[in-house]
Parts: C-alpha cells; sequence; structure tokens
C-alpha cells in the first residue's frame, strides 16, 4: 500500500512535469547540458551544437570515436601509401617481367653495304673492246677493296643455312663414294633440319684415314687447325704444270692455308724440290690410294669435299691445277660472297648457258665416253630437266665455269656439294652436266640458290695456263741437228797437216821472204838463182 508520503514524492516529481513541459526543457536535458555548458563556455561550436543532442557520456564516447577514427583514417592513409608503393614496386616488377626482351643481336652474318659514295658503288663494267677480231674470251675490271678493308669485313658470324642446320655423313661400306641407291637419292633431295647423307670418304674413321684418300698424320692434323680460309689446288696424274700464286698480301701469307694435293706421279715430276713440304706459299700434300682411275674424278674430291678435308675451316677458294692466281684471297671474299651476302659464288660459262649444249661440246671434245654422257643427259631430262630459256630467270645459266669455286662452309653449301659429288660419283666425271640439276632440286626444297658472277670477272682474278699435254703439242719444233763432222778429225795423227798460211800470200807476191842476196825462194819452193 502506498503512502501519501510516497504518492507526494511521485506527485512531486511528476507533478512539475507540465511545468517543465511549458519550458520546453526535458529534466534529464536540463540536468546533461548544464555541465556542457560549464565545460565549453556556452561557445557556440560544433561540439556545441553536438553537446545540446548528446549526454555527457555520449558526447566522451563520440569523442573517442572520433580520435579513433582520425587515428585509423590516418593509419589507411599511411597505410594506403605504403601499399600503394608497394604495389607501385609489384606493378613496375610485374611490367618488367611482361615487357617483351630486347631483341637478341643477330646470330647470323646480315650482309652489308658499303658506304655512300664509295668508289664500288658506281664502278660498271666497260662496254668490250671494240676489236672484232677478239671474239674469245677474256678479262673485264672488277671494283676490289684494298686488302686491309676487305679482311677487317670479314663476318664474325656465319651466314643463314636455310632448312638445314645439322649436316652429318654416312660412314661404313667397299667404295669411296658409297654408291646410294636411287632411294636413298631421292630422300637426300628432301631437305629437313638434321640431315645424314653420303659425302665420300665412307671408309675409315675420318677423311685421310683409311677412306681411299690417304694422308699423313701430320699434313691431317694441320688441316684440321685451319680454321679461317683455305685456298686449294690440286694436280694429279702430273697433269698440269704447278702455278704459284701472285699478288698474295703478306697477312693473307700469314693467315691464310694454301693447300696444293698431288699424287705420286705428280710428285715424282715436280721440277722444284722443296723442304718441309713447301713450294713457295703451297703446302704440299701427298695423297696415296686415289679411289678412281681417273686422274680428272679423283680432281673432284678436293674440288668438291673442301668441307670434309679441312671441318673447321669457314671460307675456300678452290681452283684448278691449270690456274694462276693473282689476287689477294680476301679481296675475292669480299667481292663475290661477303658484298653480295651469298655463300656459294661459281661464274658461268662464257659461251654456254644450256646443259644439253654442254653435253654435245663435250661429246665433240671427246672429254668423256659418248654413251655416258648420254645416258646422263637422258636421266636428267625423265627428271624434268630442259633447255635453258629466260623463264628460268633470275638464274642466270645452268652451266657453270668449274674451275673455280668460291664458297662458306655452312650445312646448305656442305650438303650442296654433297649431292654434286654423289652425282659426279654416279655418272660422269663432267661436273658442269650434273650442276644444274643438284642446284634447282635444293633450291625447289629451301629457295637457296648459287650466286653466278660473269667469266669474264673469274678471269680477272685467275690466269689460265695450258695442260702439260697441250704445252707438248704447243711446244716449238725442235731445232735442226747441227751439222756431221768432217770424215777426219784435225787430231789424226797419220794425217800430215800443212803448214798454216797466212791470209793475202798470192804468187807474186812482194812479200816474198828474202833468203840471200840474189837468191829467191818463190811460192813452189823452187830456187832461182
Amino acid at each position: 500500500m502506498m503512502t501519501g508520503g510516497s504518492m507526494g514524492i511521485r506527485s512531486g516529481i511528476y507533478g512539475s512535469l507540465d511545468k517543465q513541459l511549458q519550458n520546453g526543457v526535458l529534466p534529464i536535458q536540463a540536468a546533461r547540458t548544464k555541465p556542457c555548458s560549464k565545460i565549453f563556455k556556452e561557445n557556440e561550436t560544433l561540439v556545441h551544437w553536438i553537446c545540446k543532442f548528446t549526454g555527457q557520456k555520449k558526447v566522451g564516447m563520440l569523442l573517442l570515436c572520433v580520435i579513433s577514427a582520425a587515428v585509423f583514417a590516418l593509419v589507411l592513409y599511411v597505410g594506403k601509401g605504403e601499399e600503394d608503393r608497394g604495389s607501385d614496386y609489384v606493378l613496375i616488377h610485374n611490367r618488367i617481367r611482361t615487357m617483351p626482351p630486347p631483341p637478341p643481336p643477330p646470330s647470323y652474318f646480315l650482309g652489308y653495304t658499303l658506304p655512300p659514295g664509295h668508289p664500288c658503288n658506281t664502278f660498271s663494267l666497260p662496254p668490250p673492246p671494240a676489236d672484232k677480231k677478239r671474239t674469245g674470251p677474256r678479262p673485264c675490271p672488277v671494283c676490289y677493296l684494298p686488302v686491309e678493308e676487305a679482311a677487317a669485313l670479314m663476318p664474325k658470324l656465319p651466314s643463314f643455312s636455310p632448312v638445314i642446320k645439322n649436316l652429318s655423313y654416312i660412314s661404313g661400306g667397299s667404295e669411296f663414294g658409297g654408291h646410294p641407291t636411287l632411294k636413298q637419292r631421292d630422300d637426300s633431295y628432301h631437305i629437313r633440319d638434321s640431315m645424314n647423307v653420303h659425302c665420300g670418304f665412307v671408309k675409315g674413321t675420318k677423311p685421310g684415314h683409311g677412306t681411299g684418300f690417304d694422308m699423313e698424320d701430320d699434313d691431317v692434323l694441320e688441316m684440321e687447325q685451319c680454321l679461317g680460309i683455305v685456298v686449294a689446288s690440286a694436280i694429279f696424274g702430273d697433269f698440269d704444270i704447278m702455278q704459284q700464286p701472285k699478288n698474295i698480301s703478306e697477312y693473307s701469307k700469314r693467315t691464310v692455308c694454301f693447300y696444293m694435293f698431288v699424287d705420286e706421279e705428280t710428285q715424282a715430276g715436280l721440277k722444284t724440290k722443296y723442304e718441309n713440304k713447301k713450294i713457295g706459299v703451297w703446302r704440299i700434300i701427298l695423297v696415296r690410294n686415289l679411289p678412281y682411275t681417273d686422274s680428272r674424278r679423283n680432281g673432284k674430291i678436293p674440288k668438291l669435299l673442301l668441307h670434309r678435308l679441312f671441318p673447321n675451316a669457314r671460307f675456300s677458294i678452290w681452283i684448278d691445277g691449270k690456274l694462276e692466281l693473282v689476287a689477294d684471297p680476301y679481296q675475292i671474299l669480299e667481292r663475290f660472297l661477303w658484298r653480295r651476302n651469298a655463300s656459294f659464288a661459281i661464274s658461268r660459262h662464257y659461251k654456254r648457258f644450256d646443259v644439253f649444249d654442254e653435253a654435245e661440246a663435250n661429246k665433240v671434245a671427246g672429254k668423256y665416253d659418248n654413251a655416258l654422257i648420254d645416258l646422263q643427259v637422258e636421266f636428267y631430262k625423265k627428271e624434268g630437266l630442259t633447255p635453258y630459256s629466260e623463264a628460268k630467270l633470275p638464274i642466270t645459266s645452268d652451266v657453270p665455269e668449274g674451275c673455280v669455286i668460291v664458297r662458306e662452309h655452312i650445312p646448305i653449301s656442305n650438303l650442296f656439294t654433297c649431292l654434286w659429288f654423289n652425282e659426279v660419283d654416279r655418272f660422269t666425271s663432267r661436273d658442269q652436266l650434273s650442276f644444274s640439276t643438284v642446284r634447282d632440286k635444293i633450291r625447289a626444297s629451301t629457295n637457296w640458290t648459287v650466286d653466278m658472277f660473269l667469266d669474264c670477272e673469274r678471269r680477272n682474278f685467275v690466269v689460265q695456263k695450258y695442260h702439260k699435254e697441250v704445252l707438248a703439242h704447243l711446244a716449238p719444233p725442235p731445232p735442226l741437228p747441227p751439222p756431221p763432222p768432217p770424215p777426219y778429225s784435225t787430231s789424226d795423227p797419220l794425217r800430215k797437216v800443212s803448214p798454216r798460211r797466212r791470209r793475202g800470200r798470192k804468187s807474186g807476191s812482194r812479200h816474198n821472204r828474202k833468203v840471200s842476196k840474189g837468191m829467191v825462194v818463190s811460192q813452189d819452193s823452187t830456187i832461182f838463182v
């Protein structure tokens, strides 16, 4: 039961509610606004405005929340900066990782051009001589660089070898060339990245050792150590007179390998005796156990397979034994390979461009058995060989003058000479007949071809001499024998020799010798008194 006192208190509290409502302030609000006004001295600020609507505890909590929010915002800002910097680092790092790498340095020789204004850029062949009597082949001018400049342009990198990158050689067999079957022959023209082909020297451990083209061990070792440029020639069967190169710089004499291959017959016929295996600039390599009875076919081994004999050489110049080299090797390589960005160069024939014409010329000259020449040409004809015409351009000829070959030893050019040698081994030794067939088959698979320069340019750096057998026919007739001796000899003791007479002594001459006064001895020894 409630007492009046309690009711009074209660009513006292609630009894003044109307009065407080009339003043517009709730009791609790009035109690809580008073401390805020004391703290902030009734200043009409943002905090005072907040205090008007909140209690004292809530103001503290609110201030704490504001401070916490400010600290949190500061932390976020600082963290955001660090995160931005970290994300920038990651972004840059990822960007570096995703950026394409710089292009690698070229792995192949890409060629070069001579600077503008260089004399060789504007050089052109002069017109042929007006003398109509000179209808045969002749040399023409060639613009060479000085030896030092040409040597400085020697490529540091090899040229590009299309399609084929690795070439190895079949070993084993009973013959020098291995005699590949027609199926193997066809497969060798299917150019691939890595190939294994017949390329001579099928017997023995390596070229020169028990292969049928044998050389002394020190010669083989010396040839393997030729790392740059080799100039090579050969004389078999004592067929030619050895020619010494001319106009060779001292630098080339120190850095270029000069090799002359000879057989025992040629060595015996050399007029110049030599020591230390050298005659002039040539190092003489004696070859034994030649695989063929035909000296011309034996000569095709070093001519076409120099990359086998000199496995570490980069460039080679082959010249037939009848030729005399009259230009520096660096000048030749710069002019016909490096400046033209070519890896194989050979001169075209000065007169004939067609294989069929070349075959007939060989038959007329008796170069080989006519029936075998016809057999070879008919075989190529069935494979698609056609007479040369302008439709084959930019190919300028099907017939080379094969006495000079300038080449770089890279897989594609090595393959070309291997397959060319296989045709010489299978058919006739007349390599002009098989040249275009091998070239065109490789070109169809790789778009690689041989660079053919003018024959007059070839005659600029080699001088052609005669074979020994031709010189024998061209030699002047022997001198007439001396007249026969008299029937007697002045030293014959049985012959009485009359005393020598002086010239001009005649009968009645006033030069008669006086013997004594009144006595004259005449010419007939009659004494007159």
